[in-house]
């Protein structure tokens, strides 16, 4: 595929309007993904076929992704927040050290709070180990009073393992502090028998998989929630490990909801990395109203990030909630979130089946991919700077929504990104008016959870302004 398409982008040379137009859209990949081909492809040759493929991978990346520029700075509503979430318990077990933390959860009891006084909590050796369940009416409860003032070091391969249902982490701030990033796997495994797992308004930095998700002998840890967390890195993972802080498998009805994901750059190995996904033969799980902005400090580092997933690169048999992963998931949603600057596609479904794909807005990216014939996917309302398309016999039910065509990216021409005042920043303020839609009202909250409005609009929001902490700026 990929020697076809620089066959093809040469043959642009060439050939006329329509018909270069045509066979850019039946090669099917985008400048961003052709460039490090090209590139690979001339390394190792004469100096001029190097520099030629440098010129031309260089070439292709600025019509696609435009001038990098630097984010803008400025509070958001989402991700975790300077308020805590969650109630003040009366009698709360109050611990100061790591050790005290350790023993409470050892001896926690249902309707327990675990509060953690401010400091610095360093922890190395074993997982913190959660095995004592909550329960529905009084789950364990694990939190800061202010947002960010019990810092918890973890130079762990598993920070919180989570085996047990009914237990909540709030207003936690959570830092891998590794010497070698192999080693910082998981800030919270949550595994087998873990139903029901709450974490809201928690920073959690410098893991490889901030979150990791999976059954152990044949049970599953359902019906969690990641809500309002903000999940990031602060330099390239160095490590050939998977790199997803959502990491999502096998396990059923899971909203992750609210979250800034970012920064998630896998540094070696095969340079392939997710900022969420959900796999390995699970249903139901929901991605909404979540910023996923693939490369927003790191940038120009080698490989591919890919947005949100259903299906993610797939999952061994074994490892499968039904033994086989027939499907890689199940009636999946992703709805009202906004996914940005990504060296890959904003949203990869594989063998995903019945999907709803709702609402979203995604800029700088390949666009949506819906991969083989076991996915199927709805897809309506969606405004995407780049193109929706079937790979090897996805199955699109396309309703209305708002894309650029692949040609389009290749002549560096960008009309749903010049529908903001600088998204290379992060200013997602409309230039000239809100992209209008000819049906009714959009039902439902936006990304920053505003109420649509009654005229519908594409995309994640109706109005930035709403997604800022102190509105209009």
């Amino acid at each position: 595929m990929m020697r076809k398409a620089v066959v093809g982008a040469l043959a642009l040379l060439v050939l006329g309007a329509a018909g270069a137009a045509y066979l850019v859209e039946r090669v099917g990949v985008t400048p961003r993904a052709l460039a490090p081909y090209i590139e690979k492809r001339t390394s190792g040759h004469n100096p001029v076929i190097v520099k030629a493929g440098q010129v031309s991978a260089a070439l292709l990346l600025r019509l696609d992704r435009g001038e990098a520029a630097l984010p803008a700075d400025f509070a958001i509503t989402l991700g975790a927040q300077a308020g805590a979430v969650g109630v003040d318990a009366a009698g709360a077990i109050e611990v100061a050290t790591p050790d005290a933390l350790r023993a409470a959860l050892a001896q926690a009891n249902p309707g327990d709070t675990i509060t953690l006084l401010p400091g610095v909590y360093r922890f190395g050796g074993a997982p913190l180990d959660v095995n004592r369940p909550g329960r529905a009416s009084a789950p364990i409860v694990v939190r800061a009073l202010k947002p960010g003032s019990a810092q918890l070091e973890f130079d762990l391969m598993e920070g919180f393992r989570v085996k047990a249902p009914h237990w909540r982490f709030e207003n936690l701030a959570i830092r891998g502090v590794c010497a070698e990033d192999r080693y910082c796997e998981h800030a919270f495994h949550v595994v087998g028998a873990a139903s029901h797992f709450v974490a809201r308004n928690n920073t959690i930095t410098d893991f490889n998989a901030h979150f990791k998700i999976n059954g152990e002998q044949g049970r599953f840890p359902d019906d969690g929630l990641i809500e309002q967390n903000t999940l990031t890195a602060t330099r390239v993972r160095r490590t050939s490990n998977p790199v997803t802080p959502i990491d999502l498998v096998a396990a059923n009805g899971w909203t992750m909801r609210a979250n800034v994901i970012s920064d998630f750059i896998k540094g070696e190995g095969d340079l392939i990395s997710y900022g969420a996904f959900a796999k390995g033969g699970g249903s139901g799980n929901v991605f909404e109203r979540n910023l996923v902005w693939c490369e927003r400090t790191l940038r120009g580092v080698p490989g591919q990030r890919v947005g949100l997933s259903l299906g993610g690169g797939g999952t061994g048999a074994a490892v499968c909630r039904d033994g086989r992963c027939i499907t890689e998931h199940e009636q999946g949603t992703l709805r009202a979130n906004l996914v940005m600057g990504c060296s890959d596609v904003g949203i990869y479904l594989n063998s995903a089946a019945r999907s709803s794909v709702v609402d979203n807005t995604l800029l700088d990216t390949g666009g949506i991919d819906v991969r083989f014939a076991t996915s199927s996917a709805r897809l309506d309302g969606n405004l995407v700077d780049g193109p929706i398309r079937s790979r090897d016999n996805g199955l699109l039910h396309l309703e209305d929504n708002r894309s650029t065509p692949l040609w389009q990216m290749f002549a560096g021409y960008h009309p749903v990104r010049n529908l903001f005042a600088a998204p290379a920043s992060g200013d997602l303020h409309w230039d000239g008016g809100a992209p209008g839609r000819a049906s009714g009202a959009t039902a439902g909250t936006d990304l920053c959870g505003a109420q649509r409005g009654k005229s519908a609009i594409y995309g994640a929001f109706d109005d930035f302004n709403s997604c800022l902490v102190n509105g209009a700026r």
